[in-house]
């Protein structure tokens, strides 16, 4: 069976624990100097007790969140993931089934299910507490090649390991299978050069602005020669979103900038990088056509329009999934306009 998209990368099984207790503190100078990074901190008390509200059960991972954002556009979507053969794992594929999304599983009968726990605060900011467990161990030689059939894949790699990603490439780039790749952490501290390869073989690679002026090594404020460097390795389209700022995207000629969308109360962050580049791709796929290898910039505008709505409605829900639209919520008057600006490279 050929289908539109196969999304590939990790599966979780997440717990939310919403409550007014979590405090944030903003103190960077200090921070910064205890090892926190964003100069921003989630604080309990130790050796108390914290009272929380009603726990929220979900799943999460790229590979699971992106797929549900496929099916509910309307497109044959299957997955690629390695889960272990506990409850968590039957959670992740009860849900799948649900969504509609085929399933190409990898079951690890000594490593459980990767697991989160989110501390969640009453602005909508999180700490999430990881455990990386079967989806990092998938081998090439559990990958069934042969039954990977589609338009599209959208690889959101976790720690599958750089061998692994190397083969899963190659074989998509053989088979003429449009790539889009969102590089997780530990991908981006490999380097530039080290990803050159696949990024030389991606049609949309998805950053956040931090995680692009890291890969690039350039200053987080020069956004013209971080471009310029991505659309050096780039197969494609480069995009660098900004969080609440919004986004802004190269097609190696023009950038786009764009704002975001009002939304209403910010309840859960979590899975909003997951919502818009699915929700970008999504676009993408529907309004271009496969045989060009560039994309026109109303296929580009109408891509960031669907990525917005996606990630503007995940974080008014608490987890990475609950808030994805369908093609018919799409057409509601609340996302029918955005201003994009653009600017010759």
């Amino acid at each position: 069976m050929k289908f539109d998209i196969i999304t590939i990368g990790s599966a979780t099984r997440d717990v939310f624990l919403p409550s007014s207790a979590f405090k944030i503190v903003n103190d960077p100078k200090r921070l910064k100097k205890l090892g926190f990074i964003t100069g921003k901190a989630q604080c309990l008390p130790l050796g108390g007790k914290v009272q929380i509200e009603e726990p929220v059960f979900a799943t999460g991972g790229g590979a699971t969140n992106a797929a549900v954002t496929f099916s509910r556009q309307g497109f044959k979507t299957a997955s690629l993931f390695k889960i272990g053969s506990d409850i968590s794992a039957e959670e992740v594929v009860k849900e799948m089934k649900k969504e509609k999304i085929s399933l190409f599983l990898v079951r690890d009968k000594k490593l459980k299910t990767d697991y989160s726990a989110i501390f969640l605060s009453q602005n909508g900011e999180r700490t999430i507490l990881n455990y990386r467990g079967a989806s990092a161990n998938l081998k090439a030689e559990e990958i069934p090649f042969k039954s990977l059939d589609a338009s599209w894949a959208y690889i959101s790699p976790g720690k599958i390991s750089f061998s692994v990603m190397g083969k899963i490439f190659s074989f998509l780039a053989q088979k003429n299978i449009s790539i889009a790749f969102n590089p997780s952490k530990h991908y981006l501290e490999m380097g530039i050069k080290k990803l050159e390869p696949f990024l030389n073989k991606t049609k949309v690679v998805l950053l956040n602005r931090e995680e692009a002026s890291y890969l690039t090594n350039i200053n987080y404020n020069r956004e013209k020669e971080i471009f310029k460097r991505l659309d050096e390795v780039v197969l494609g389209i480069a995009v660098m979103t900004e969080g609440p700022k919004g986004l802004i995207v190269s097609d190696g000629k023009t950038l786009y900038h764009c704002g975001t969308f009002r939304n209403g109360k910010v309840v859960d962050r979590t899975g909003a990088g997951d919502a818009f580049g699915s929700g970008f791709v999504a676009g993408l796929i529907e309004k271009s056509n496969l045989q060009s290898k560039n994309f026109s910039e109303k296929e580009i505008a109408y891509a960031i329009r669907l990525g917005l709505a996606n990630a503007t409605s995940v974080i008014e829900h608490i987890g990475g999934k609950e808030g994805i639209i369908t093609k018919s919520e799409f057409k509601k008057p609340r996302w029918k306009d955005i201003k994009i600006k653009t600017v010759n490279l």
